[in-house]
């Protein structure tokens, strides 16, 4: 870890000709323009109390399926919603505790898929500031061979070709980058949508 500073510092440098993967590099590890948040709040979603308990055994089969289906991004909010008015009719002893047991699956889910991507993201971050240090360290290595009397152009040939190499990598990772950073994101408006659905049938 003692060495992200100096890795840091040549991102800074290199930044400057290729595409920025975040407005500050405050912290290394995060490379997103959306602010970080490591853990969503079950409390801020779910606007009653979720009890101590596990659902009736009669009801999990159904939830624990419902669950599977509702975290799946492929399925529309829309699909979503149908899905959980559907449940609900099909059982009209769901309580409200009931409907807190099922969103909290669904947010725990949510959360661990959540955190393993911000994890992943970290580690991404972290390649991508190496990648930068190297790119400034071959552009200094070109600059110091041109700098001679006699220069090595064979070496400098090299050097220039292993750069735009390096820089394409950096680039086409900071392109995916956008994508996955909006991910996390997305998720949590997921885990809102969910439990918005899940709330108007309780008060219905």
């Amino acid at each position: 870890m003692s060495q992200i500073p100096i890795l840091v510092v040549a991102a800074l440098a290199v930044l400057q000709t290729v595409p920025a993967l975040a407005k500050d590099f405050s912290d290394p590890t995060w490379p997103c323009i959306q602010r970080k948040v490591d853990q969503l709040s079950l409390g801020l979603m779910w606007p009653y109390p979720v009890p101590e308990a596990q659902l009736a055994p009669e009801l999990k089969p159904g939830a624990d399926e419902l669950v599977d289906t509702l975290v799946l991004r492929r399925v529309s909010m829309d699909e979503a919603e149908a899905l959980v008015a559907d449940f609900d009719r099909a059982n009209p002893e769901l309580t409200v505790e009931d409907h807190g047991l099922i969103f909290k699956a669904v947010f725990d889910d949510i959360n661990h898929d959540r955190s393993r991507l911000i994890e992943g993201i970290s580690r991404y971050s972290l390649h991508q500031i190496e990648a930068a240090a190297r790119i400034e360290a071959t552009r200094q290595a070109i600059d110091a061979e041109m700098a001679k009397d006699e220069p090595d152009y064979d070496r400098a040939d090299a050097l220039e070709e292993q750069l735009h190499w390096d820089e394409r990598i950096y680039q086409d990772r900071a392109q995916s980058l956008i994508y996955v950073c909006e991910t996390p994101v997305l998720l949590e408006k997921r885990a809102y949508a969910i439990a918005q659905a899940l709330s108007r049938v309780v008060n219905n």
